[in-house]
Order: structure tokens, then C-alpha cells, then sequence
């Protein structure tokens, strides 16, 4: 029975997983996941699933081509005139599903065809693990040695003379009784920091903020499905850079001007101070309308080119289309990506491109 109800939950696991997969891009654009969204789980919404079942209609309501009717008769009742009034029938029902972050992810690499992401060189800590590797005569029950205990009570009945091959019932002693024992060992685990920086000057609307919240949410969802360990950090700038936290980073509005580089700068301090390339695989995600003070533009490059980019694994630059954004700093970022391979630039003009942006940014295997 047990086998039976298992079988039939992997298949409705299935059938789930398909569901969400063709619908993948809706769900991507709508951002309607992030809200769901908890510590190891989100919930996706889906139509009724319905197991396939016969139906019987009313008895003597005649059947397929029967009873009374004229050809052309439509098989439905006419639509009365005038104002529509309440259904008294029951309507369609959604049903939520919970989907491991993990799985989500393989989803999604399977949707946008991903490679999976290679740590560069040796950007891992040794973290202690514990590992069952050896026996003890004591130990809670709860890690007894099966074999081991009953193999013991199987030598000590034969050597005793007691055991009996016609009635083979072995009852083990506490001196027969193995349990498993661990010992801390050093295991390498791969770490990753995630650096998102926004324009939250006022040419920066609350769309272009939504835009780039429902990008980030599907860059750490696969990311972290690569990695044990994931920092993330949120700067904020218009002529100024600041580190915030999370829910400050998608609220927050300035109506001064925009100096990228403050950002860049930040951004470069934060790595030397918190996170040293040695040890970790460096992301960083720009968002911005591509507007920026002219004079400001050399200094950008030269942060990137000299500071940023030798550190990170992949540096990604996303230009949401505003409608008081000049877009003037994409072509710059562009030239920057026949130089270095760790670049990517895409140009996002509203949530219809959002899955094309996420596959530019996720194609690498960076």
C-alpha cells in the first residue's frame, strides 16, 4: 500500500513539474513567486489538477445526436439580454504547491537550456564536518550497527555452544552491541558573495525596481543551488553609494543625480574588506536606466577594468528601459565585453524580456 501511494505521489509530482515548467515564463514575468517565497520552499499557484474520470449525464437526457433539434441549432442555451446576474455554479480552483528552491532551479536550467556554473579556481573554506567512519562499543541506540551487533551475538552463541541452527533466534547482550561513531573532518565548501547595485536616482521608477527584484530573486535561485554558502550585499546609489539591506534596496527613491562609479567604488572596498577573491566566487549584478553624469563615465571604466573585474567570476550589467533614462552607459559596458569574458550586458526594456535577460546572464557557467 505503502509502494502504491508513493508511486502515485511521484507521478502527481510529475505532472506538477510540467505544469510549472510551461508556464515557466508567466511565472517569471509576474513575479508572483518572491511573495511566496520561504526559507527552503516557494508556493506556485496552478490550475485544479484533476484526476481523468467518467461522467454521467442525467438519465433520460438523451445522448450523443438524439432528441429533438433543427441543424445549425447552437447545443447551448441562448444569452439573455440585459445585466448579467450572480453564477450559482461552482468555479474553477487554483492550488498551491510547494517546490523546493533546488528544484526550482533545475527547472529553470532545464527551461533556459543553463550550464551549470564551475567555482573558479580554489574559491572554497574548509569547513568541519562529521563523518561515520568508524565502530564503538557504546553509543545511543539511535546509531546501533545493525550487522555489526548481530554478528557479534552470532560468534558468541557458537563459541558458547548455544546456538541452534534449527531455531535460529539470536538475542544480542550489551557486550554484543555495536554502535557507529564519527569523527570531525575538514570538507571543502564552495562560498559565494552576490553584489546587487541599483540607480535609485528619480529616474528610476517603481516598475524598473519591480523588474529588477523579480531578476534577482531567479540569478540567487540559481546560484545558490551551486554553491553551500551565499552572502548577499545590496548598494544603493544616485551620486552617492550606500550598503543597504534588502527591503531598503527595493523601496528606496533619491532625487539627486547619478554617479555609478560611487557604486563601483563601494562595491571594490566591500570585496578587499569582507570578502577576498582567494577564498570566494564573486558575483555582481548593476542595475540602472544607463543614465550618468558624463564626467563620471572614465573613472566607471577604469574601476571595472583595474579593481572589479579581476575579482569577479561575473560581473553582469542589466539597463531597465526608463522613460527619463538617457541608456548612454550599455554601449560602454558593450565595448567592455570583447576585452573580458566575465562580462554581461542586457538590455531589459520591460517584464516581457525578463527570461531573455536572465539567460544572458546565467549562459556563461561563470
Amino acid at each position: 500500500m505503502g509502494q502504491r501511494i508513493e508511486r502515485d505521489y511521484q507521478r502527481f509530482r510529475k505532472i506538477v513539474r510540467g505544469k510549472v515548467k510551461s508556464n515557466l515564463s508567466k511565472y517569471i514575468t509576474r513575479g508572483e513567486l518572491i511573495g511566496k517565497k520561504g526559507r527552503d520552499l516557494v508556493s506556485i499557484p496552478l490550475p485544479q489538477i484533476e484526476i481523468p474520470q467518467f461522467r454521467y449525464g442525467q438519465k433520460n437526457s438523451g445522448g450523443v445526436g438524439q432528441g429533438e433539434g433543427d441543424v445549425g441549432q447552437p447545443l447551448t442555451a441562448p444569452q439573455g439580454e440585459g445585466q448579467q446576474k450572480a453564477g450559482d455554479q461552482p468555479g474553477g480552483h487554483i492550488l498551491e504547491v510547494d517546490i523546493t528552491l533546488d528544484e526550482l532551479a533545475s527547472i529553470l536550467g532545464e527551461e533556459l537550456a543553463l550550464p551549470r556554473i564551475e567555482p573558479r579556481g580554489k574559491k572554497n573554506i574548509l569547513a568541519p564536518r562529521d563523518r561515520y567512519s568508524s565502530i564503538r562499543q557504546v553509543g545511543p541506540e539511535s546509531l546501533r550497527h545493525f550487522k555489526r551487533t548481530y554478528k557479534r551475538a552470532i560468534r558468541r552463541m557458537i563459541s558458547l555452544g548455544t546456538y541452534d541452527p534449527d531455531d535460529p533466534r539470536v538475542i544480542p547482550e550489551r557486550a554484543d552491541k555495536r554502535y557507529r561513531s564519527w569523527k570531525e573532518v575538514k570538507l571543502p565548501q564552495s562560498v559565494a558573495c552576490i553584489i546587487y547595485m541599483m540607480d535609485v536616482s528619480g529616474s528610476m521608477t517603481d516598475e524598473q525596481k519591480e523588474i529588477v527584484r523579480i531578476e534577482a530573486f531567479w540569478i540567487d535561485t540559481w546560484i545558490k543551488a551551486h554553491y553551500q554558502g551565499i552572502e548577499t550585499v545590496y548598494i544603493v546609489h544616485d551620486a552617492v553609494a550606500h550598503e543597504v539591506d534588502e527591503q531598503t534596496f527595493y523601496h528606496t527613491r533619491e532625487s539627486g543625480g547619478t554617479k555609478i562609479s560611487s557604486a563601483y567604488d563601494l562595491a571594490n572596498r566591500i570585496i578587499d574588506q569582507r570578502y577576498p577573491p582567494d577564498q570566494w566566487n564573486l558575483y555582481a549584478f548593476h542595475f540602472s536606466d544607463g543614465d550618468n553624469w558624463g564626467d563620471d563615465v572614465p573613472k566607471c571604466l577604469e574601476l571595472l577594468k583595474n579593481d572589479l573585474l579581476p575579482k569577479l567570476n561575473l560581473f553582469g550589467y542589466g539597463q531597465v528601459e526608463s522613460p527619463y533614462g538617457s541608456g548612454e552607459f550599455y554601449d560602454y559596458i558593450q565595448e567592455l565585453r570583447s576585452e573580458h569574458d566575465n562580462v554581461v550586458a542586457s538590455h531589459i526594456p520591460d517584464r516581457d524580456a525578463i527570461v531573455q535577460s536572465i539567460k544572458e546572464f546565467l549562459s556563461t557557467g561563470r
